[in-house]
């Protein structure tokens, strides 16, 4: 049989191998470490690639893998392009998670434009323990940008007035001292708001990854 295949070609597919978060499509799985300083909601936890989005500003476009696991929440990642690449994760939360940590009035002065908003950590729900910092300080306002549900790897997303441009927000960025820790609000047309915790990690996070079935 070994003679055959070589006579002729073996033409069976080659099996997809992952080296890099870069290369996740969606129905892959990435498997994560068993670090007592993660959060619960990514501890050793296997997270599916749901859904890959788009966000496209001026200069750069970044690329935002959508992931569930087991426990049902939706987590968010992202790469950091530092000197040394990391990944970053993050997870929605809600208006009353907003108010129990920092105080509405505190989170509104995010969008006062010479306020360089600073915020401090009050109360921690049980669900957001080793999501957050002590303290914040603004580091990005109102960054303007388009956000698509598609996967523009590699292409230029479309442009024309009549068609798929994205829908339109600003990003308003704060993080921590250590630059681990992050609070990300996204306001989009129509006034609805996304406010996300996040924390950065170096790629080692990612302890293996599971190609899914693409056929």
């Amino acid at each position: 049989m070994s003679f055959l295949k070589g006579l002729f070609g073996d033409k069976s597919p080659k099996a997809r191998v992952i080296r890099h978060p870069r290369e996740l499509m969606r129905g892959d799985i990435i498997s994560l470490d068993n670090d007592f300083g993660l959060p619960a909601q990514l501890r050793d936890q296997s997270l599916e690639v749901i859904a890959i989005n788009t966000y496209e500003f001026e200069r750069n476009q970044e690329i935002e893998w959508q992931l569930k696991g087991a426990g049902g929440d939706t987590l968010f990642m992202t790469l950091v392009d530092d000197d040394e690449p990391q990944v970053h994760l993050s997870l929605k939360i809600s208006r009353a998670e907003v108010e129990t940590l920092f105080g509405l009035d505190a989170f509104g002065n995010i969008f006062e434009e010479d306020s360089q908003a600073s915020l401090s950590t009050q109360h921690i729900p049980e669900r957001l323990e080793q999501w957050l910092g002590n303290q914040y300080h603004e580091v990005s306002f109102a960054l303007f940008g388009y956000f698509h549900r598609e996967d523009y790897r590699g292409l230029k997303p479309p442009q024309d007035a009549n068609g798929a441009t994205g829908e339109p927000f600003e990003r308003y960025e704060l993080e921590d001292d250590s630059e681990q820790f992050s609070l990300e609000v996204e306001v989009f047309e129509g006034g609805e708001t996304d406010v996300l915790v996040g924390l950065t990690r170096p790629l080692s996070l990612i302890r293996e990854y599971w190609p899914g079935n693409h056929s």
